[in-house]
């Protein structure tokens, strides 16, 4: 039976890529950087904030001086402009309500920094609570690794067995086999169907819909 569903959240809950592109292209500018396309940063993101801003630098990701700079701004911009243009994916109010009726327990677990995290879900999803939100928190490793995922489902006593994970890239697909957990990816993310497929993710749901039926049909 599941007992608890975890979410990533960029790309599964929310769709913040613009937000999260402005932002750092700010940085970029303030550092003398060209600025990316937006939508180059479905391919930047999901692997946290470090990685994400040394991707967008491209061949200056070594310059500390420089990638100190854009982490600076990046953080100033974002801490006001997080909620700009950040909205939920069409179903997920829904998706999370009918999970609540069931008592099945819905969380967040993301590698964006911890402290966006509950401003952002406190925006987009007002009338739900979330189990637990966590972004990257210090005392654990960022995702793929799956130890904040088990730590987690330890502090409210579910087995591996009673979660599943849901994300929309193959680090999700990577941090659900590392914590031992079942795990379903979604397609209307970032990164889509064929690199979910590819890194091992046992169904990829197209629509809430789907993924809601799938929950039901495994929660036997």
């Amino acid at each position: 039976m599941i007992k608890m569903v975890v979410f990533d959240l960029d790309g599964t809950l929310v769709n913040s890529l613009t937000d999260l592109a402005q932002s750092v292209n700010k940085g970029l500018i303030n550092a003398g950087l060209k600025a990316k396309p937006i939508e180059n940063y479905s391919q930047y993101v999901g692997n946290g904030r470090e990685v994400m801003l040394k991707k967008a630098m491209g061949d200056y990701a070594n310059n500390e001086e420089l990638l100190c700079a854009v982490r600076n701004i990046f953080n100033s911009e974002y801490a006001v402009h997080c909620n700009d243009n950040t909205t939920a994916y069409a179903g997920c109010k829904e998706l999370l309500s009918k999970l609540e009726r069931l008592g099945i327990k819905t969380a967040v677990l993301s590698n964006k920094p911890n402290e966006f995290v509950g401003k952002i879900l406190k925006k987009v999803y007002p009338n739900h609570t979330f189990t637990e939100a966590w972004g990257k928190k210090p005392q654990y490793k960022s995702k793929p690794d799956g130890e904040a995922l088990i730590a987690m489902l330890d502090i409210h006593k579910i087995s591996k067995d009673e979660c599943l994970y849901v994300g929309d890239s193959d680090v999700d697909v990577f941090t659900a086999k590392n914590a031992g957990v079942r795990m379903v990816g979604v397609e209307w993310g970032f990164r889509g169907r064929q690199e979910l497929f590819a890194a091992g993710a046992p169904f990829v749901a197209s629509t809430t819909e789907q993924l809601f039926n799938y929950i039901c049909e495994n929660n036997e």
